[in-house]
């Protein structure tokens, strides 16, 4: 070989050399770029995992003695994974005995999704019970072990039905205290919410804190989906048995006097706690969705908090136990009730129209004077009083935790 060949080689041999040390290089510089970054991120996101919201269980809500008045059961969704499906004609018998289902739409839904590629699943129903779960589970298993008594025949076949369970907000009472507890209702836009009462007003307690994870795609990667605490529980100052006999009254009330409506509230004087919330109308908060034929506008939810009264006598208390602090009156004060008094260019009269007599602070709120009790807020003059009432904390927001 002389000398020009071996340089000719030598040359070349330099100038692969230096071409693959560049392009190695270039892959190195590729691979460690923020773009391969980015890209490395997105194909294991879109590809290889699936970003999935996992939601706790909802809170419970007990009584003041721990009796259960809104809880969770679980429930399931029933769809077809139409890739699988064998006979559109038996999974749409099932879907109509068993779930009560319409045979005709169901099995349009199911044949056109069958013979359509771009279709893969549909929902049949959701809500289903585990009892009806457990039906068509075993009615599966059962077509599986039917053989053809000839070739080519078409058999029975629930290939394809699959299910998947989830929590349903279940209130064991019914329409006990429903004005009180509200409802919750499961929204696909904001997966459910609190409405009303207690549901409403703790519902970022009850709810608790989802969690967003990655979910392998590939089954051989999966591995257990972490597990969340359940949201906040809740012990109330309702006592179960009071709530249902307030309830009763109300309604036998209402029965008795053709009222449209009856409110009524236990309180412990001590401490302010409510006992009891009764109010109409009421509502099976099993069956929430039924809440604008049993409230149509403008009838509030819970009467006791969304509803302005006139206070009537009971303000009479408040009249009485101002002046006797104040050292006004006694409960032995004497009076003479005439039966009416001119005041301001009114006159106030009696709730009888009667006069009474001589009288003490005593038997007038006994009584339920009219004319005695605006005496007695004379006497303890209009600045003192209203004191007194602002004290009371009349004219102010209860504060009371329900929403609304």
């Amino acid at each position: 070989m002389n000398n020009s060949s071996f340089f000719r080689l030598k040359t070349m041999g330099i100038l692969f050399t230096a071409l693959g040390l560049l392009i190695i290089m270039q892959v190195i510089r590729i691979q460690n770029s923020p773009a391969a970054q980015s890209l490395s991120a997105d194909a294991i996101k879109n590809y290889d995992y699936a970003e999935k919201t996992i939601y706790p269980e909802r809170g419970y809500i007990f009584d003041r003695w721990g009796r259960l008045l809104a809880g969770n059961k679980e429930v399931y969704e029933v769809g077809v994974d139409l890739r699988y499906v064998k006979n559109p004609e038996t999974i749409s018998e099932m879907a109509h005995t068993v779930l009560n289902l319409d045979y005709d739409s169901v099995h349009e839904k199911v044949s056109q999704g069958y013979m359509a590629d771009e279709v893969e699943y549909v929902v049949l129903s959701d809500f289903v019970s585990p009892e009806q779960i457990a039906t068509i589970s075993e009615t599966k298993e059962n077509y599986k072990r039917l053989t053809p008594l000839k070739k080519g025949e078409r058999m029975p076949s629930l290939e394809g039905v699959v299910w998947a369970p989830h929590l349903q907000r279940s209130y064991p009472e019914n329409a006990l205290a429903s004005n009180i507890i509200g409802f919750y209702s499961f929204g696909l836009r904001d997966k459910g919410r609190g409405y009303f009462g207690v549901e409403e007003k703790y519902n970022d307690l009850l709810a608790g804190s989802p969690i967003k994870v990655s979910v392998p795609q590939n089954p051989y990667k999966v591995r257990e989906i972490p597990t969340i605490p359940p949201g906040a529980s809740i012990i109330l100052t309702i006592d179960k048995d009071i709530q249902a006999n307030m309830e009763s009254i109300a309604n036998n009330a209402m029965k008795r006097t053709g009222s449209t409506s009856a409110t009524i509230i236990v309180m412990n004087p001590k401490n302010g706690e409510i006992l009891a919330m009764a109010t109409t109308p009421n509502l099976n908060l099993n069956e929430y969705w039924n809440y604008e034929k049993v409230f149509p506008n403008p009838t509030p939810f819970n009467r006791a908090i969304g509803q302005t009264y006139e206070p009537g006598s009971v303000f009479k208390v408040l009249t009485m136990a101002a002046a006797v602090d104040a050292g006004v009156v006694t409960p032995d004060t004497p009076f003479l009730d005439t039966g009416s008094v001119e005041l301001g260019g009114y006159t106030i009269y009696n709730w009888d129209r009667n006069a009474w007599g001589p009288q003490t602070m005593t038997t007038c709120m006994q009584h339920s004077l009219n004319v005695c009790l605006t005496w007695v807020a004379q006497q303890t003059g209009a600045t003192r009083f209203y004191q007194y009432l602002q004290a009371f904390g009349i004219g102010r927001k209860t504060n009371i935790d329900l929403a609304g």
